[in-house]
C-alpha cells in the first residue's frame, strides 16, 4: 500500500512540474524583453472611430494560455507576442490596450456583437472566417506536430490511423487537419484517429507529455514553444505544413479596420513589428506589408 501511494505522489508530482514546463506562466515574458509602445501618430489618431477614440483603450478577446501569442504571467497578467503587437498597434493610434480573457469559441461573436473590438487569439485568416471577419494578418505559420521524445519510431502525420491526437478545441489543427484525417482513414476501412480536444493548447501539449496521446497537433509556433518548454520530453516530428497567415480579428467592413492596418504598417516601417516577434524567438513567417485577409490595404482602396 504504500508503495502505490508514493507512486501516485510522484505521479502527481512529476505532472505538475511537467505542466509547468509547458505553460511557462511562472517564467513571464523572456529574458530581455521589454515593452514597446510607440508614440501616437497624430493623422491616424484622428482616423480612429468617434466613439472608440472616446472610449480611450483598444479592447481584445484572447484565451490564455496559447504561448507564445498569449498566456498569464504568475501576477495573473495576460502577455505574449499577440498581445506586444496590439497594444503596439493601439499606440500608434493614441489608445491605451485591454485584453479581456474568453473562451475561445466566444471570440469572434464577441467582436460579431461589438463586446470587443477585436480578437487576438491566434485566429487563422481563412476563407470561411472572412466571410463574417476581416482579418489584419500579422504572421504566416502552419501546423506542427510533435511526439514523445523517446518514441521508437516517428510518427507520420499523413499516415496517423489508429493514433491518440491531443488538439486545442475549434482550432484548425483540429477541424482542418486531425478530424479530416480521421474521417479519411474511416473511408478506407482503417481505424480512426482519436482526437482528444482540450480547451487551452497547454493543456493539450501536457496531456503529450503524460502519455496520453501519442502526439500534439497545433500551430507551429505554439508547438515549437511547447517543445522548447518540455525540457527535451517531446519533440518535433514531420515538416510544417498548412501554411496560412494569423491575424486580428475584426467585424466585417468596420470603420477600425483600415486606421488600426495603417498602425499596423507603421509598426512595420518602424521596425517596431520586428523587433516585437525577435523579443519572443519568431522570426519566420513576417510580413513585409501590411495586409486585410492576405491583400495589402491600398490594394482594397483602389
Amino acid at each position: 500500500m504504500l508503495r502505490g501511494v508514493t507512486a501516485v505522489v510522484g505521479a502527481v508530482a512529476a505532472s505538475l512540474a511537467l505542466t509547468s514546463c509547458v505553460t511557462n506562466e511562472e517564467q513571464g515574458t523572456p529574458e530581455g524583453w521589454e515593452q514597446i509602445v510607440p508614440e501616437p501618430v497624430p493623422e491616424l489618431e484622428a482616423m480612429v472611430p468617434a466613439a472608440l477614440a472616446e472610449r480611450g483603450v483598444l479592447t481584445a478577446g484572447a484565451n490564455p494560455p496559447f504561448p507564445p501569442f498569449e498566456f498569464k504571467d504568475s501576477d495573473g497578467e495576460i502577455i505574449g507576442v499577440e498581445m506586444d503587437l496590439a497594444r503596439a498597434m493601439a499606440g500608434v493610434m493614441g489608445l491605451d490596450y485591454q485584453p479581456q480573457e474568453q473562451d475561445f469559441s466566444l471570440i469572434l461573436p464577441s467582436v460579431q456583437a461589438g463586446t470587443v473590438d477585436l480578437g487576438a487569439s491566434g485566429f487563422t485568416d481563412n476563407e470561411e472566417r472572412r466571410e463574417n471577419f476581416d482579418f489584419i494578418d500579422f504572421l504566416y505559420a502552419g501546423v506542427q506536430w510533435a511526439q514523445s521524445s523517446d518514441r521508437a519510431e516517428d510518427i507520420d502525420p499523413d499516415n496517423a490511423c489508429g493514433l491518440t491526437i491531443a488538439v486545442q478545441r475549434t482550432t484548425v489543427a483540429e477541424t482542418d487537419d486531425v478530424r479530416p484525417k480521421s474521417e479519411q482513414c474511416v473511408a478506407e476501412g482503417k481505424e480512426p484517429i482519436t482526437v482528444l480536444a482540450y480547451d487551452t493548447a497547454d493543456t493539450a501539449a501536457t496531456a503529450l507529455i503524460l502519455g496520453r496521446a501519442d502526439a500534439l497537433a497545433a500551430d507551429s509556433p505554439i508547438t515549437a514553444w511547447a517543445v522548447a518548454r518540455s525540457d527535451d520530453h517531446i519533440e518535433l516530428v514531420g515538416d510544417i505544413f498548412m501554411a496560412a497567415p494569423f491575424g486580428f480579428a475584426l467585424p466585417k467592413e468596420s470603420e477600425l479596420t483600415p486606421v488600426a492596418t495603417r498602425a499596423f504598417q507603421h509598426l512595420i516601417d518602424s521596425g517596431d513589428y520586428e523587433r516585437i516577434l525577435a523579443q519572443w524567438g519568431i522570426e519566420e513567417g513576417l510580413l513585409e506589408e501590411a495586409l486585410i485577409n492576405e491583400v495589402p490595404l491600398d490594394e482594397l482602396a483602389g
